[in-house]
């Protein structure tokens, strides 16, 4: 398989075109909602029901009139996102706005030739790319929810394509612990310090995974993306978070 392939494949946008469509293929959302800003984890996927869709239903379960925007789109970082905040987030005048960014922004190329030896975007990068997005939103009066990722899990597949340094394909999270577990950590470092709420997504998914009695990669697709279960953690968790921020 060519590396141009294998990147179009993980984490590209294209890769995601026919299960991600972009945040304009329905109608605009009205002024005033909630917009669900980040990847292939947040953007629509098939007949999948995800976090945005189980959100927008329970917060109508408790009688709120707050619509759901999904902007989500496959194989973003936040150099993507930052790009697109205006036309697919603040153009829409939202009351709350939900980021979750940082798989692709920590994943490293090491399928390439020669092989990336650093992340796609740079922490110190990352980190400076959500503080103008945050900014920017609270500046449009809307306020902001982050969330960190879930964690990833290798698959027979990525371990082919990511199993070398600095990944460690002998260990069961070693595709997620050599760069994505620090961009989580950054990100938490990055709420308190802006005092801005955290869901914190990636913490949950072990007691979550033991109460439903499976396993972190029982709530995954593919090793990356939530599967059933693990969009229906993102809901649980957002739901309270997003009553609290509203009030």
């Amino acid at each position: 398989m060519k590396p141009t392939l294998v990147s179009f494949l993980l984490f590209s946008a294209a890769a995601f075109a026919a299960d991600s469509p972009t945040p304009h293929a329905k109608a605009p959302p009205k002024p005033g909602g909630i917009v669900m800003f980040g990847d292939s984890t947040t953007a629509p996927r098939g007949s999948l029901k995800v976090y945005a869709t189980r959100v927008e239903t329970a917060l109508q379960s408790i009688g709120s009139s707050l619509s759901v925007h999904n902007a989500g789109i496959g194989g973003n970082s936040t150099r993507d996102a930052l790009k697109r905040l205006q036309s697919d987030v603040l153009q829409y005048q939202p009351r709350l706005v939900v980021m979750q960014f940082g798989i692709n922004d920590s994943a490293v190329n090491v399928w390439q030739n020669p092989p990336a030896t650093a992340p796609r975007v740079p922490l110190a990068e990352y980190l400076a790319n959500l503080r103008r997005m945050i900014a920017a939103a609270q500046e449009a009066k809307a306020k902001v929810i982050l969330m960190t990722t879930n964690p990833l899990r290798w698959t027979p597949k990525l371990k082919e394509l990511y199993g070398k340094p600095p990944y460690n394909p002998a260990a069961e999270d070693g595709f997620d612990s050599a760069t994505l577990a620090g961009y989580n950590e950054a990100l938490r470092q990055l709420a308190a310090e802006l005092k801005v709420p955290l869901v914190d997504v990636r913490a949950a998914y072990p007691e979550f995974a033991a109460k439903h009695q499976t396993t972190i990669d029982g709530m995954l697709l593919d090793g990356m993306h939530p599967n059933d279960l693990g969009q229906q953690l993102v809901a649980e968790l957002l739901v309270p978070a997003i009553r609290d921020a509203v009030r």
